[in-house]
């Protein structure tokens, strides 16, 4: 049978917290899996438990957490979830990427006393 799977990639705005919500689980196909390595609050914690302990949703991944670093005791329970530390940005690619749009914004502010390229806050 084919599976169904989400996973999505989205800036943490107001307007998308709790995205997935009751409604979405809801409209999802039975037997979807979900994968959030985006941000923690585009999850509405409880409607996925429920959806994962009625076998509506097969399985999620999650890599980000809506409280981290504390995970929703919900998900510990469940056999059909796995839960991972963070590790998204763990290749190499990606930490030599984040350390070179810091050097970045040093070489801006530091030499050049320009604003950041990429100012974080």
């Amino acid at each position: 049978m084919p599976r169904t799977s989400v996973s999505g990639d989205f800036a943490h705005q107001i307007n998308t917290d709790e995205v997935f919500d009751t409604h979405r689980v809801a409209t999802m196909k039975r037997g979807a899996i979900v994968v959030n390595t985006a941000r923690g609050a585009l999850v509405d914690d409880e409607a996925l438990i429920a959806g994962l302990k009625s076998g509506h949703i097969r399985a999620a991944g999650l890599d980000v957490y809506d409280d981290e670093p504390k995970v929703n005791p919900g998900y510990l329970t469940l056999e059909n979830v796995t839960l991972l530390p963070h590790l998204g940005s763990a290749t190499i690619e990606t930490r030599d990427a984040m350390g070179h749009r810091a050097l970045d914004n040093l070489d801006a502010v530091l030499l050049k006393s320009t604003a950041a390229p990429d100012r974080v806050a």
